[in-house]
């Protein structure tokens, strides 16, 4: 198992960053909250916490990005690491990795 990169910005902050860019975004487009929330399907005031506290369901983020035009961002997350050797190459495209974690 790979380990984690030690990192300075932890989800609260990370949750912060993607709602004070939201709301940039939605700045940019002359947009108010009203407006971006219709267009995405949700809540005017689920979209209101998301900017204000940077709470949100995933479901709601993705909703957000996608009328944003930045769905296509979230494509690279969790993707495995590239490979590093020729044999994990080769078992990676005979799908012989593992399908389970331990507990």
């Amino acid at each position: 198992m790979a380990a984690a990169r030690l990192t300075l910005t932890s989800p609260s902050d990370m949750a912060r960053t993607l709602a004070d860019r939201s709301r940039e975004l939605r700045l940019l487009r002359e947009w108010t909250q009203v407006t971006l929330a219709r267009r995405a399907g949700v809540t005017v005031s689920s979209y209101r916490r998301f900017e204000t506290t940077g709470k949100a369901s995933l479901e709601l983020v993705l909703k957000v990005a996608l009328v944003l035009a930045r769905l296509t961002e979230f494509d690279a997350l969790f993707l495995p690491p590239p490979a590093r050797s020729i044999d994990e190459l080769e078992r990676s495209a005979a799908g012989s990795g593992r399908k389970r974690g331990r507990r």
